[in-house]
């Protein structure tokens, strides 16, 4: 099998000296744990040839029970960000420990072999993320609004929130609810850390106290963060029923200058369109890795037609690999329109970008400090 194997490179490196120079050809070698006979490893990734994110299009080729391979070529110098399955996004590879990792990453693409090595599969072994909170949390189930689907909102409280009963505090919207501060809710097993950062930076007086509301999405989380009815629907749920159930149960300080809101990806433009749609409503947003224009979407060109004048104070951070490499066009073009409406760079909102930063939780998470610094500052 080896001979087998190392006869393959040879051809594919020799075979790959040809190509056109626009391309790269990457030679995927995967070993894993014995698999049944009727099993299929697929690679799922951010290219139509890695299946687009479909956890089972693009099966790899057996070499035998534990070896696996595909040969594929992409443009060269292009960003790959990929996953191993079974089929399945519960059948994703994992860690002995049942961590799911960061997706695999081949900055700039050129012929290369990329070789890995499967430790075990989500399926096969128990999750090592247990739910663990910190704070006082509690729960808002089923709330429903307009032709919307049924969710659930989370409550965080700060520490000291039953203690100073004469106390009251800003309000943090947050959507994608699910993943701001339990990893086992968390799509990918790791969550924002909003409690423990949030719990952290209010005890050391690094920011005001505040009450933090985790909006779960649904099954129509794309089209209910967007810019079109469903998303108007959305916007409209969070104003007129959640805001108000949320001002009416707990002590806040109901007013604009006291009400943010924060989200990622699709999560960011909904926040942004919050912010400049409702701002009478919400004077703070914190957008992170933003969707402000990108395939279909495009929220530039509404906020360039606006002529309406706003009071905003707007956390921006992007990464550079992968899909944030793929916003930055739309978050560049955005901040053109705002600083061509007046608005400035450091007074009004900021902007910061991380050369290392990929699309996911943990990168949102290590930025969540300065952003509540920012918007919350004392």
């Amino acid at each position: 099998m080896k001979k087998y194997l190392s006869l393959i490179l040879v051809l594919f490196l020799a075979a790959a000296s040809f190509c056109q120079k626009e391309m790269a050809n990457i030679y995927f070698i995967v070993t894993t744990p014995p698999l049944e006979d009727n099993d299929t490893v697929f690679i799922s990734g951010n290219d139509e040839k890695l299946g687009s994110w479909r956890p089972n299009i693009v099966p790899l080729k057996k070499q035998n029970d534990s070896t696996w391979t595909l040969e594929e070529e992409f443009t060269k110098g292009k960003t790959l960000e990929y996953k191993f399955t079974r089929g399945s996004w519960s059948t994703e590879a994992v860690s002995k420990e049942g961590h799911i990792p960061d997706n695999y990453l081949i900055k700039r693409t050129v012929n290369k072999i990329a070789s890995h090595k499967i430790e075990a599969w989500r399926d096969e072994v128990k999750p090592a993320a247990c739910g663990q909170i910190t704070g006082t949390v509690e729960y808002i189930n089923n709330l429903t609004y307009k032709y919307l689907l049924p969710r659930n909102v989370m409550v965080w409280l700060p520490f000291n929130y039953y203690k100073n009963t004469n106390e009251h505090y800003s309000v943090l919207y947050m959507h994608d609810g699910q993943n701001i501060i339990d990893p086992s809710t968390s799509t990918l097993g790791i969550d924002w850390q909003v409690d423990e950062v949030a719990d952290s930076l209010i005890r050391k007086n690094e920011i005001d106290a505040m009450i933090i509301i985790g909006i779960n999405n649904t099954d129509q989380r794309v089209s209910e963060y967007s810019h079109n009815d469903t998303g108007t629907a959305y916007m409209e749920f969070v104003v007129e029923k959640l805001k108000p159930l949320i001002d009416s149960t707990y002590r806040t300080k109901p007013e604009r200058e006291f009400t943010a809101t924060c989200g990622s990806s699709m999560g960011g433009l909904i926040s942004f369109m919050l912010l400049w749609e409702y701002n009478d409503v919400f004077s703070k947003a914190i957008c992170m890795s933003p969707a402000f224009k990108v395939r279909q979407f495009n929220y530039v060109t509404s906020v360039y037609n606006d002529i309406k004048t706003r009071d905003i104070k707007l956390y921006l951070y992007n990464g550079a690999i992968g899909l944030e490499e793929i916003l930055q066009p739309g978050i560049d073009e955005m901040i053109s329109v705002l600083e061509s409406k007046g608005f400035v760079e450091g007074d009004d909102f900021v902007f910061y970008q991380d050369k290392d930063g990929i699309h996911n939780e943990a990168a949102w998470a290590k930025w969540l400090p300065a952003a509540l610094r920012y918007i919350f500052n004392k």
